[in-house]
């Protein structure tokens, strides 16, 4: 799977676009160390950086509304959702 974590990999940053969160729910539940509900049930990340993980990484794939976005920290390189060929 092209974006999975490894082991070498550097810190990701987390962003939610809290434009278009439903408040679904599913974040929080797949990585609950990474993400949590406000009072509006709106997404926000626990953290602007987390190490690379398969959770946080299921969790944007898994967003109804591809609210989560996921990029190397150090060079703001694209992990989720990845860069489109031709960009």
């Amino acid at each position: 799977m092209a974006g999975a974590p490894s082991g070498a990999e550097r810190p990701w940053r987390v962003t939610v676009d809290r434009g278009l969160c439903v408040g679904s729910g599913l974040c929080a539940a797949t990585a609950p160390g990474a993400f949590r509900l406000d009072a509006a049930r709106r997404s926000h990340p626990v953290a602007r950086e987390t190490g690379a993980s398969e959770a946080v990484l299921t969790a944007a794939e898994n967003c109804p509304v591809e609210a989560i976005a996921l990029a190397l920290a150090a060079t703001g390189e694209p992990v989720f959702p990845p860069e489109e060929p031709g960009r």
